[in-house]
């Protein structure tokens, strides 16, 4: 009765250690992360892995993921009508987000990031990700190892054997934060002739042993490891003078093992779950940088084309001006008041501003093809052969647009995504710094066990077997006890005062390079903030130089209908008033970059453009983006 006992109280511990009770717990301030209603396999919680409860089988199986989407979405289709593809920027932002490859790509960062998390839970080393920094001293004297190691006492001892004794014991770490259960069987006949009688009593023994064995083993977060072994042996021989034939050897052992300078605590036992934690930031901001990149594409070839459309209708007004001046001239010409000569002049200029509508064509032509490549997943018929219209204006200049330079800069020393990384390099390198600091210590563990053995079988007044052996191993009948410490002082250190050298120089060097992004961040604040003040300056000034170009134009053409002036003058204020327009047009797009390069220094690329950062991250966009959300210098919590 006693032995069901334990075997029951046993079982019942197991379960509770496989199921988690032991397992390695959340660092602190960590909550559990919400499941999301969508199901993406981006958004999924990759962080805990299968739950093994009430299906025992599940962590054994492969998880399975949806299909690669490489199909264009359907809001790209819904969006061409009668052969024409008329984009707002906002339709052109959802595009990006839903079918953008460069995207798409890096989505896969953040699922990455979460399944370090599930590796260092086990106790594993972070794989980590591009981008993504895992300090090389965290694997300090065991490169690309995690936190386990294995050692047990297991065996069935000196149980069975013609004499007893003990003997030194030693117990050292074992498991990992995963529990494990290990089990063998095996099965021998042996033949072995002798050299003498008085022992065996027969001239050859023949034995058969059949062998069980089983153990538990896990690591805990405060480095504390333990193990649970029972080993059980059947064994029947040939021999005369045993005491059991067969017998039946049995034999239970617990025991820990415990730190307590070298790899003492929670850091050193945690530092990998810590840096993965850490580093699902930083997956979030790697990905980040890559929709503010694509959004900041997206935007500035839609200016582009908006300020070619414009290019074209200016092109084809000019080309229209030429062709009227021509045919103007060609009457006079026959009427005998102008030379043949000013109509070569105007076929001229006619020939030139064809050539300037073929050119604004063309530039159109190539933007239109980029903004395509960006805005889907793969091309096909109904999409090449659609002509895209960019339906937003070119945004004009408002005073509101420039911000102060000082609240630019807290916007961008806070939002920018390149700057949360540096820092978050930085506290895991500390981590890692304060796991070589704590490795510069001896090896020194106490450690325990308890063991039971028994020793049953049958003979010539009693049949016994397994159960009467295990009832004397969980009674406690043949008890054996044993402690102790091991002590391992490495001379000179060499090796684990480099790795701690390595851990500050690293520290030192990421603090350097933090700074340095911090220059370049305030100086591409600057540099935005000058690019817009130039810009408005520019667009206000080629307004009035069209102004005035159309003015001169108007009065020379009076003064040509007056008889005043010649064709070739009248060519020349037409030349000057398209350039004029062209110029306006290149400083209005030019404007345009600079607010989104403004946006971009800031880090406040996404709040100013009304992007969720749920929707980028699954590529289903349920929020149209907004343009203009927020101005310079203002952004809505991350």
């Amino acid at each position: 009765m006693r032995a069901k006992r334990f075997f029951r109280q046993l079982g019942i511990a197991l379960w509770l250690c496989h199921v988690g009770v032991f397992q390695v717990r959340p660092v602190s301030g960590e909550t559990p992360p919400k499941k999301d209603d969508r199901g993406d396999e981006f958004l999924r919680d990759y962080t805990t892995g299968p739950d093994s409860f009430p299906n025992v089988l599940l962590p054994y199986r492969e998880q399975t993921l949806p299909p690669v989407r490489l199909e264009n979405s359907p809001r790209l289709h819904d969006l061409i009508r009668d052969g024409k593809l008329e984009l707002s920027l906002s339709d052109a932002l959802a595009l990006a987000l839903e079918n953008n490859l460069d995207i798409a790509v890096q989505r896969y960062v953040i699922p990455y990031a979460k399944t370090d998390v599930l590796r260092t839970r086990a106790g594993q080393a972070a794989r980590g990700f591009p981008g993504a920094l895992v300090p090389g001293g965290l694997t300090a004297g065991a490169i690309g190892a995690g936190v386990s190691a294995a050692s047990t006492a297991g065996g069935l001892g000196s149980a069975g054997g013609i004499t007893g004794g003990g003997g030194a014991v030693n117990i050292g770490p074992s498991g990992n934060f995963d529990p494990a259960i290990t089990f063998g069987f095996s099965w021998d006949r042996v033949s072995s002739p002798l050299n003498t009688l008085q022992v065996a009593g027969v001239p050859t023994v023949t034995t058969y042993a059949t062998s069980f064995s089983g153990s538990y083993t896990q690591l805990l977060p405060t480095g504390t490891s333990y193990f649970i072994g029972l080993n059980g042996l059947r064994q029947s021989s040939t021999q005369e003078f045993l005491r059991f034939n067969p017998a039946v050897i049995s034999r239970l052992a617990i025991g820990f093992n415990q730190p307590l300078l070298n790899g003492f605590g929670l850091l050193p036992n945690e530092r990998f779950v810590l840096v993965a934690r850490n580093n699902q930031r930083v997956s979030e901001d790697v990905f980040r940088l890559q929709v503010i990149a694509t959004v900041v594409n997206v935007q500035n070839i839609y200016w582009d084309m908006a300020a070619f459309q414009d290019n074209v209708r200016v092109a084809k007004q000019s080309l229209e001006v030429a062709e009227k001046l021509l045919r103007d001239n060609q009457v006079r010409a026959e009427v005998g008041t102008m030379a043949s000569l000013d109509v070569v002049s105007a076929e001229s200029e006619v020939a030139a501003r064809r050539r300037d509508l073929i050119v604004a064509e063309t530039n159109l032509q190539l933007q239109e093809a980029a903004l395509k490549n960006i805005l889907s997943k793969k091309g096909d018929s109904a999409l090449e052969s659609a002509h895209i219209v960019t339906a937003d204006p070119l945004p004009p200049v408002k005073d509101g647009d420039i911000p102060d330079l000082e609240t630019a800069l807290a916007a961008a020393y806070e939002s920018r995504p390149d700057l949360r990384t540096a820092r978050t390099n930085v506290e895991n390198q500390e981590i890692a710094l304060r796991f070589t600091g704590n490795s510069l210590k001896p090896n020194l563990a106490i450690f325990g066990m308890y063991a039971g053995s028994g020793l049953q079988g049958n003979n010539s007044r009693d049949l016994a077997g397994a159960p009467e052996s295990l009832s004397d191993t969980f009674s406690g009948k043949f008890p054996e006890y044993a402690g102790g410490m091991s002590l391992t002082i490495p001379l000179r250190n060499r090796s684990a005062q480099a790795d701690d050298l390595r851990a500050q120089l690293e520290r030192n060097q990421l603090h350097v390079s933090l700074q340095r992004s911090r220059n370049q961040v305030a100086l591409e604040v600057r540099q935005a903030a000058i690019g817009l003040i130039q810009g408005k300056a520019q667009v206000e000034a080629a307004h009035q130089a069209v102004v005035l170009a159309q003015q001169t134009l108007e009065g020379e053409q009076q003064r040509l209908d007056a008889g005043v002036s010649t064709s070739y003058q009248l060519i020349l204020r037409e030349r000057d008033l398209f350039a004029a327009q062209l110029a306006e047009l290149q400083a209005k797009a030019s404007y345009a970059k600079a607010l989104v390069e403004m946006h971009r220094s800031m880090g406040t690329t996404l709040e100013q453009s009304g992007i969720q950062f749920p929707d980028a991250l699954s590529g289903t966009v349920t929020h149209m983006p907004v343009p203009g959300t927020n101005p310079p210098g203002k952004k809505e919590g991350r």
